[in-house]
This record gives C-alpha cells, sequence and structure tokens, in this order.
C-alpha cells in the first residue's frame, strides 16, 4: 500500500514500510512504551520487538484519499497510566507523521499487548 501525492514535479510515492518505521521510531519515544509487541497468534504469546524490527508491531492503513490509519500493538511500562501514555503517543506520532509525510493521520488504534517493569 502507498499514499500518492502529486506536486507541479511530479509524483511522490510514500510505501507504508516508511511510515511503520517512522512512527515506530516515534512511538518507542514516547514515556511509558518500553517497546513494539509481536503477537503469535497461533501460541498467544506476545514478545518484546527488538529496535530494528519496529515495524512489525505496527500496520498501516492508506486511503485512496491519502488518509492514514495506524494500529500499534505496544508493551508499556508498569506503573504508568495508560490512558495517559496512549493520549502522549497518539498526539506525538499524529503530529510527525503528518510532518514526516505530508499526509493527514485519520485515526491511530492502540492495542496494549503486555505491560514490563523497568530498571
Amino acid at each position: 500500500m502507498r499514499g500518492n501525492m502529486s506536486t507541479e514535479l511530479g509524483i511522490i510515492t510514500v510505501d507504508s514500510e516508511v511510515i511503520a518505521k517512522y512512527a515506530g521510531s516515534v512511538a518507542v519515544e514516547c514515556f511509558g512504551i518500553v517497546g513494539m509487541a509481536a503477537v503469535n497468534v497461533k501460541d498467544g504469546l506476545v514478545r518484546l520487538l527488538k529496535k530494528e524490527s519496529l515495524t512489525h508491531g505496527i500496520q498501516v492503513g492508506i486511503s485512496d484519499d491519502n488518509r492514514i490509519t495506524l494500529d500499534f500493538h505496544v508493551i508499556v511500562a508498569y506503573g504508568v497510566s495508560i490512558s495517559a501514555v496512549a493520549d502522549n503517543l497518539i498526539s506525538n506520532v499524529k503530529y510527525k507523521v503528518k510532518e514526516f509525510t505530508g499526509m493527514p493521520v485519520d485515526k491511530i488504534n492502540i492495542y496494549v499487548e503486555g505491560v514490563r517493569v523497568i530498571d
């Protein structure tokens, strides 16, 4: 899936993988986010993804009119307010992804897959 923008100089095409990588890097910088999660549907196991594979915890949807929908599967830090972390994540990602791509972010869904104690 790709987003396309027409300019006077030509067409700009942005791949969803690029958006996922950027959104993932913004997300892990947010307070209270330990990292992205990968869920094994067969076993029901959740594992923390390494920084190189953040995109596996994010699904990107781009509509025909170039509006972005993001699904984050995250692991949060123990003892933080999940709603505060989610609000912070949504506002940071929405702003930075729009500035990065030039495409509006319509919806951000956050799935908290686990909680981890941080030393």
